[in-house]
């Protein structure tokens, strides 16, 4: 039992980069996870590596998604030396694709703020016009009103770079044990006993990265993770020749050929299963989006569920009361692997979050409303 420095709760795509990352920096790491019966959002995943959606109003978001985008090239290049096995990560840019006016007109407000709030840093973007996004990806169809472009985007496989994730994991050391679902932690600062598939395991650091069931095991480190389930159902096609050459914030084509269509935003509890109605409007909108899609055969489908906070925001804090306790939780373990791996684990080595990630608190879900 004294053989580790740190447990990693969750063998998922945010679990694995940071144990990765440990593993890297000579730690001496196990990953406890329940397997594939778990809720599993690395397996039902879009992929993309997106930075033009996140952070309105909140500019921290903003700067740890795109710092994170920006390296992920690098981390992707790291992980195919050490593995052979290539995540398909690219990064041309992206879009998000506006059906009409109104749309559009709010894409462009949203962008103008993420511009603004970024001050320094400059956030680049560009309001295309049909003919502009025509040139860009000429399979656009003529009922799109514009879209909104930024060069920070990109996609990868989240299949490939969570079996990647684990070969490098291996490769350095650590280790994995899997039907591992934990089921009580006993906890002192600087020592913690792990309780899961009838043995138990100790190290003076752990890392709740179990996804939506951080929210029961962070009660039992003394951490208040608010996550809740939101389904997202997604739609693939058979495979075809390359079509388009950027991806699009509901509408990409994987290095395979396939192209997959989502995302619905669904408050659906814990059921995971696919809706006619939902695969009805995905695939309209796609067909709008996209004609050639009209005589796409469908392959598969299916939903997944995202781990959402209360503000859509990530959770990263270290536990007041039980110190050594951290949680890393967030509904982007494709965009944030390359963040998570590279810095959340050093800061995991060294006791400490740094105050740049202080607006990721449980703090804030603590807030009193006021009088």
């Amino acid at each position: 039992m004294a053989d580790n420095d740190v447990l990693v709760l969750g063998g998922g795509l945010v679990g694995t980069a940071v144990a990765y990352g440990l593993a890297r920096l000579g730690q001496r790491v196990l990953v406890l996870d329940e397997g594939d019966i778990a809720h599993r959002a690395s397996r039902g995943n879009f992929g993309l590596v997106w930075v033009q959606s996140k952070g309105f109003g909140v500019p921290e978001y903003q700067r740890w998604t795109r710092n994170s985008s920006d390296e992920w090239a690098d981390f992707s290049d790291e992980l195919l030396r050490e593995t052979a096995v290539a995540s398909g990560h690219e990064r041309p840019g992206g879009v998000t694709i506006c059906l009409d006016e109104e749309e559009l007109e709010r894409r462009r407000k949203r962008m103008e703020q993420l511009h603004l709030e970024a001050g320094e840093t400059q956030f680049e973007y560009e309001m295309l016009s049909p003919a502009a996004l025509k040139k860009m990806i000429p399979a656009i169809g003529p009922e799109v009103a514009g879209a909104s472009y930024t060069p920070y985007d990109g996609h990868a496989n989240p299949l490939y770079t969570l079996r990647a994730l684990h070969a490098a994991l291996l490769k350095h050391g650590g280790r994995y044990q899997p039907n591992a679902r934990v089921t009580a932690i006993d906890a002192r600062p600087g020592d913690f006993r792990v309780s899961a598939g009838g043995r138990t395991y100790a190290a003076p650091k752990v890392v709740l990265a179990a996804g939506l069931g951080n929210q029961a095991l962070g009660a039992m480190v003394g951490l208040n993770v608010p996550v809740r389930p939101v389904r997202g159902q997604i739609i693939v096609t058979e495979r075809m020749q390359p079509v388009l050459n950027m991806p699009t914030l509901m509408i990409r084509q994987t290095v395979e050929g396939t192209i997959m269509i989502g995302e619905s935003r669904e408050e659906s509890g814990f059921d995971d299963t696919t809706s006619p109605e939902i695969v009805h409007t995905l695939a309209q909108r796609a067909v709008k989006t996209f004609p050639f899609l009209r005589h796409a055969r469908i392959v598969r489908s299916w939903g997944a569920l995202r781990v959402m906070s209360p503000d859509g925001l990530p959770v990263y804090e270290q536990s007041a009361q039980f110190p050594g306790a951290f949680v890393c939780t967030c509904h982007s373990g494709v965009t944030l692997a390359a963040a998570h791996a590279n810095h959340y684990a050093r800061y995991v080595v060294e006791g400490r979050l740094p105050s740049e990630l202080a607006r990721f608190s449980t703090a804030r879900f603590n807030v009193q409303a006021a009088a």
